[in-house]
This record gives C-alpha cells, sequence and structure tokens, in this order.
C-alpha cells in the first residue's frame, strides 16, 4: 500500500545514547524499508544525553533528531512518541541489535487489524553473543514468565525493544514510566486496554560497544512496577494464604497443644499463630486500599471479581461483617473477666482463650474502620 499523502504514514523512533557506530546502520536499514514499501515514513531519533557523534550522524541521514534532557529508556521514548506523526509506529534500540529489515513483518500485521504488535527472540533466533547467559535463561524468562501470571497473557518476550503499534493505541495505552519499567508499562497497557496483540518471532544481533543496561536495578523496577499494578499477588496472594492459615492454627491449638513432627505445639506458636492472622489481615486491608485507589484513578481496570465486590459491598454490610467477628470476642474476653470476678481477681489461666479473643477483637475492629475507609475510596464524584 503506498501513501500519497505529505504526512509520514510509519514513524521510527529509536531512542539514542552514545551510538554513533551503529545509528547510521540503523537510520539506511529504515530508509530502505520506507523505499520497499513504497510509504511516506519518518525517522525520529531521540538523544538522550549522548557525548560522541550519534547527534550529528542522525541529523546527516536525514533523521528529525529531539534532545530529551530526561535521561531514562522510557523518557527518551516517550519523548520521541509525542513527536510521532506516522499513523503506525515502530520502536527499537538503535544499537543495531534488532534488524530493522524486519519492519515489514510488523507492518503487515498492524495493517491487518492489529494494535499492538511485539517481537520474541525467544521464539526466533538469538545470534551467537547476543544475550548474556543470565539475561537469556534467568533474567528474561522470570520477567516473563511473571508477566504471564500476573497479567494473564501467552506472550514470551516481554522485553523484545523492538515493537510496532498504532497511534490510536499509543494514546489508548496512557504510558508514563521513565526507566526500563516503560517496557513493562507497554505490554501491562497493552493488555489492560484489550488491544489486539501479536507476537512474531524476530532474529537478535550482538551489540557493539557496552551495553547500557543495569541488569540487576533493571529487573527490579520492572518487578516493582509489576506487583505496584496487580495488587492481586502484592497483596490478596499472601493476604489470602496468612490469614487462612493463622485462623487454622489459633482455633485448633485454642482446645490445647497439639502433637505433630514429633514436638508438641503450644502457647508459643498460638502467639504466632495470632500474629501471623492479625499481619495478613492488615495485609488483605491494604489490599483493597491499593486496588480500590489505582481504580479510581485509572491505574488498573475493573474485573469480574472487584466489580462483583463494588455491587455487593456497602458500609452497613461491613459493620455488620466486623460486628458478627467482634461479637464472639467480647463475649469470650466477658466469660473471662466474670471467671476471674468470682475468684476475686485471683490467679487467671486463660491465656488460649486470650489470645483467640483479643485475635478476633483486633480483626473485628479493623474491618468496621477499614468499612468507612473503603466506602470513602468508593465516593462517585460528579
Amino acid at each position: 500500500m503506498v501513501n500519497t499523502n505529505k504526512e509520514p504514514y510509519l514513524s521510527v523512533v529509536l531512542p539514542c545514547l552514545d551510538e554513533e557506530a551503529t545509528i547510521g546502520t540503523c537510520i539506511k536499514k529504515v530508509q530502505e524499508v520506507f523505499l520497499r514499501l513504497g510509504i511516506a515514513g519518518e525517522i525520529i531519533v531521540v538523544d538522550n544525553g549522548s557525548k560522541d557523534r550519534s547527534f550529528e550522524i542522525a541529523s546527516s541521514l536525514g533523521a528529525r533528531v529531539i534532545k530529551e534532557p530526561q535521561r531514562g529508556y522510557g523518557a527518551a521514548y516517550l519523548a520521541g512518541l509525542r513527536e510521532a506523526r506516522g499513523s503506525f509506529i515502530v520502536i527499537g534500540d538503535s544499537d543495531d541489535t534488532y534488524d530493522f529489515y524486519e519492519i515489514p513483518k510488523f507492518f503487515e500485521a498492524l495493517q491487518k487489524g492489529f494494535d499492538f504488535v511485539i517481537g520474541s527472540r525467544f521464539r526466533g533466533t538469538i545470534k551467537k553473543g547476543a544475550m548474556s547467559w543470565a539475561n537469556r535463561y534467568i533474567g528474561n524468562p522470570i520477567l516473563s514468565g511473571m508477566t504471564r501470571i500476573f497479567f494473564h497473557t501467552r506472550l514470551t518476550d516481554i522485553h523484545c525493544g523492538m515493537r510496532a503499534f498504532t497511534k490510536e493505541a499509543y494514546q489508548r495505552m496512557n504510558l508514563m514510566t521513565l526507566g526500563m519499567e516503560f517496557a513493562t508499562e507497554m505490554v501491562v497497557a497493552a493488555l489492560m486496554n484489550n488491544l489486539k496483540i501479536c507476537e512474531i518471532p524476530i532474529t537478535y544481533h550482538p551489540r557493539l560497544g557496552k551495553s547500557k543496561l543495569s541488569p540487576f536495578a533493571d529487573a527490579w523496577r520492572n518487578i516493582r512496577f509489576m506487583l505496584i499494578f496487580c495488587p492481586q499477588w502484592l497483596y490478596f496472594v499472601p493476604g489470602v494464604l496468612g490469614f487462612s492459615l493463622g485462623i487454622i492454627l489459633l482455633l485448633i491449638l485454642s482446645r490445647g497443644p497439639v502433637f505433630f513432627l514429633g514436638h508438641y505445639w503450644d502457647i508459643h506458636f498460638m502467639f504466632f499463630a495470632s500474629l501471623l492472622s492479625i499481619l495478613s489481615y492488615h495485609i488483605l486491608n491494604l489490599g483493597v486500599y491499593a486496588h480500590t485507589f489505582a481504580l479510581r484513578q485509572g491505574f488498573l481496570r475493573y474485573d469480574s471479581l472487584t466489580l462483583f465486590f463494588k455491587r455487593h459491598f456497602n458500609l452497613e454490610r461491613g459493620i455488620f461483617l466486623g460486628v458478627f467477628i467482634l461479637l464472639p470476642a467480647v463475649i469470650i474476653l466477658a466469660v473471662i473477666f466474670w471467671e476471674w470476678l468470682g475468684s476475686n481477681f485471683g490467679p487467671l489461666y486463660r491465656i488460649r482463650e486470650s489470645i483467640l479473643a483479643l485475635t478476633l477483637f483486633i480483626i473485628g475492629l479493623q474491618t468496621i474502620f477499614s468499612s468507612f475507609f473503603i466506602s470513602l475510596l468508593f465516593i462517585e464524584r460528579r
């Protein structure tokens, strides 16, 4: 398909930081692709603080070069994407590790109706020396695996830097992060906005010069982003598991010591179960607060579980649940106090019952006050 308009049909955005050895090669490849496809295109090179001749080389070859003083992978891309005028956009690193002769595969997928196209080095070919052993067999598989679990996708290489999307899709994704987590944010945003996604195999080549990546720091930035934007795994999974285990242990040990694995488990372990229950319930409440706030701010989308909670939760039901938990605690404590009063405030040996009652008392009160706060978060504004 040939575009006869003066406006570029395809924009290619290349972030650049000291890539004088390869930026020229990347630009020339993209220009050849434009000629092959017979379309009007533009190349945007974002200089992210280069101290070599990258800027001069890119300008001399006809690329539109913009400077972004804010350092960061995401900052560079956001600056370039704001300037992109094409209906379709391709992004990729300017170190020649991605073969821009493969752009037609991405372009074809977009023309078929896909909103977001991402390359997969693992489904394609990784040339010898292109990726370190740790990144190939530990880092990338773990991060991609976490994304598949957290966000229910089948993508195999979420950190592949060669991607393509429509201008409309970019606007819907509403990207904002400035560092390496930008790569994860883009995938998560595409999934959350129900974009039509396609993954295609590509070839990954060794780079010239020193890598700009900081493996551990960059990995942590991506993990942190995923955890913040997936309250289910950060709060709800550990909270439910810890709370369930703690309450079960409390109820079992409230009847007396238990012989298990060759040892008697008694009062000390009951204190641990109480602490586990209270802390886990607190984590669950934090998860509800975080999830509700993220929904209200537009960071997350409503899912079936959230919609169910919103339909059935209200302040009165939350208070009722808190009182329901609080009532047996008050009864147990009242019985213990009455017994203590009957013994003229003598020695008291109701330690098990006290631990159980105080645990339920704290959880009940937290439920009541949390219900007020959650109701505040759910208030609709005109």
